[in-house]
């Protein structure tokens, strides 16, 4: 049976979490394989709605092992309370069904000062970051002086890591006009979170090798949107990790032959959250439509967010980035009743026609959309659960998408319950 990795082929917010619980029903692993707590899952699960931020999704299925891989940034202190909320919902959390990599990267309380104490900077163009220290946590890994989940075991080890960090983040602060980190205080917590966060820990790649060599089904979960990807996304107003399909390899510790199947989350309109450039953004009533209908405000710091047609050329952008052998179209009950659609085809640069959004910012905020417009349909798609239910517009609309990414869709959403879901192709397939 199939790997199966599972990204955000947008901003993010394209409805990752329910498509992941989905499929965390037939696998036997689940696996968080980037970012941090800045991002957000919500699932509805028989009416019971539950909120994820540095768990995997599969932590609210029984019999599931989740993973948080290497790939990850984590506030353990965050981790201890979502933990607690989760278990409050009657959700078993245990270190038989939650690992966390001995070598995943801690944020720490000054990682998230830095954060805002630069996003505050007027001085700057501001990046729309959620001041969560995911960015700065990733700077210290690269520059090889972040503490690690193992470094909480042993107590010498982790006074070094921490006057090692210290050395770089005091001169920091100082010039950012901030007090200098109190060193003892901080190894305290540490000491403090260390039994809640050690019984988790385990060398996570050689389990999830094992798990590979037994034929399990292993589902590699991303967080964020491809388009918010450090190298492929509309830098600098990105994410901090890599966010594509060739992160599931890394950021877990396993080979890339693990992945089999590159399922692509694409909501059936485009949003985003924060700043940075969006060339099918709309300012009128249809993009308030899209947001009231979509309930588009984010998970994670509950920010509106900006609503625009469905942009073809991006989705085939990270098509190819993230080799996707198939899309889940989500949110397309949004569009019931909208009397004409569009749909981005590619852009105009000063005159010369574009079938992708170049990399330059100065030339991506001069890129206008060039529309395809299709009518639309009166007839509701919400809670279909086969083809024959839906109508023949939103079929036409479905399709037109698939021809344009060059992508073919595998599952397709139609409302948050998790059972309101049109399977065409399976990604565990045989």
């Amino acid at each position: 049976m199939a790997n199966v990795a599972v990204i955000g082929a947008q901003w993010g917010d394209e409805g990752k979490g329910k498509i992941v619980d989905w499929l965390s029903e037939r696998a036997d692993v689940i696996v968080r394989f980037q970012g941090g707590h800045n991002a957000g899952h919500t699932l509805v699960i028989d009416g019971t709605v539950y909120k994820l931020h540095a768990l995997p999704s599969g932590v609210v299925r029984k019999g599931k092992l989740s993973v948080i891989g290497n790939g990850v940034v984590l506030d353990p202190w965050h981790l201890v309370r979502e933990i607690e909320a989760i278990r409050a919902q009657g959700v078993e959390i245990t270190p038989d069904t939650l690992m966390i990599a001995e070598n995943t990267p801690l944020i720490l309380p000054f990682h998230g000062e830095l954060d805002r104490a630069r996003e505050g900077q007027t001085a700057v163009a501001k990046i729309g970051t959620t001041g969560r220290g995911i960015g700065p946590a990733y700077e210290d890994k690269v520059g090889r002086r972040v503490i690690r989940v193992a470094d909480l075991a042993d107590e010498a080890t982790l006074a070094l890591r921490v006057d090692r960090a210290l050395v770089h983040h005091n001169a920091l602060r100082s010039g950012l006009g901030l007090e200098p980190i109190d060193r003892d205080g901080l190894i305290a917590e540490l000491r403090e979170i260390a039994p809640q966060i050690l019984p988790f820990a385990k060398p996570v790649w050689r389990e999830l090798d094992q798990a590979k060599r037994e034929g399990k089904r292993i589902l590699f979960e991303g967080a964020q949107g491809a388009l918010l990807d450090i190298d492929f996304g509309t830098y600098p107003y990105v994410t901090s990790s890599n966010v594509i399909a060739g992160q599931a390899a890394t950021g877990s510790g396993l080979g890339p032959d693990a992945v089999e199947f590159t399922l692509g989350i694409v909501k059936a309109y485009t949003t985003r959250v924060g700043e940075g450039p969006f060339p099918t953004e709309l300012h009128d009533v249809d993009g308030e439509r899209l947001g009231e209908r979509g309930h588009e405000f984010g998970t994670t710091t509950g920010r509106k967010r900006r609503c625009g047609w469905f942009d073809a050329c991006l989705v085939r952008q990270t098509a190819a980035t993230s080799g996707m052998h198939g899309i889940a179209l989500t949110k397309l009950d949004v569009l019931d009743g909208f009397e004409r659609i569009k749909v981005c085809t590619g852009y105009d640069l000063d005159g010369e026609r574009l079938d992708y959004l170049p990399t330059a910012s100065e030339a991506q905020s001069r890129c206008t959309p060039v529309y395809e417009e299709m009518e639309g349909w009166t007839e509701s798609t919400e809670g279909a659960r086969s083809w024959a239910d839906l109508p023949a517009g939103a079929i036409k609309y479905v399709r037109r998408i698939e021809e344009l990414i060059g992508c073919p869709v595998a599952l397709l959403s139609t409302s948050p319950e998790r059972d309101d879901t049109i399977l065409v192709t399976d990604p565990f397939r045989d």
